[in-house]
């Protein structure tokens, strides 16, 4: 079955064409291409058929979708919320045991611990397999370094514990991201990490 190939020419879909035809046109190896059968476009240096009929070779570059404010503003929400589901859950389960008196005691210096309880899971999380929190993996979305690979659990910590750096600016070091390209927070500037999308259209 002969396959046919979609471009991306000023962000809009052009084609389809078939594989010849692609040696006319002004493809360079960052040009999204899609072919009969696939999810989503590639750069056209990630193909092997292309790379061997344009003579590109294969680079590892840069993200290329990154994430909007408001999609990693709901992850984080969906984040906190099964998170409080869980701390809910647990105050429950210690009112059943605990006398009225210890039970406020423990309500109050629990609710402190959420905002590190959220730093210590996201760290593990966005250092995993997933690159993403549940929250992240709903949305799909991934936290990578500059080049798109996977955090080291150190550069995760790093990462997220950051995070008190940008809530300390009142909200600004999340703002942050509508003044640079990357779309990064703060605390994407100072651990030197992306919010990437999964997919380009």
């Amino acid at each position: 079955m002969e396959e046919f190939y979609t471009i991306v020419v000023d962000g809009k879909p052009v084609g389809p064409y078939q594989l010849v035809q692609l040696r006319d046109l002004n493809i360079k190896p960052d040009t999204f291409v899609r072919k009969s059968g696939m999810d989503d476009y590639k750069e056209a240096h990630e193909m092997p058929e292309l790379r061997e009929l344009l003579g590109f070779t294969y680079q590892q570059t840069a993200p290329q979708y990154f994430a909007s404010f408001d999609q990693r503003l709901v992850a984080d929400v969906i984040d906190y919320l099964m998170i409080l589901l869980g701390y809910v859950i647990l105050m429950f389960m210690l009112y059943l045991f605990l006398s009225l008196n210890n039970f406020r005691i423990t309500v109050i210096l629990t609710f402190f611990l959420l905002t590190f309880i959220r730093l210590i899971y996201g760290s593990f999380a966005e250092a995993s397999a997933k690159q993403a929190t549940i929250g992240k993996q709903i949305m799909n979305l991934r936290v990578v370094d500059p080049l798109g690979n996977r955090l080291s659990l150190a550069n995760s910590f790093g990462r997220n514990f950051s995070k008190l750096i940008s809530n300390l600016t009142l909200g600004f070091g999340y703002l942050y991201c509508f003044l640079n390209k990357k779309q990064q927070c703060l605390h994407d500037v100072i651990a030197n990490t992306v919010v990437v999308k999964q997919r380009l259209l």
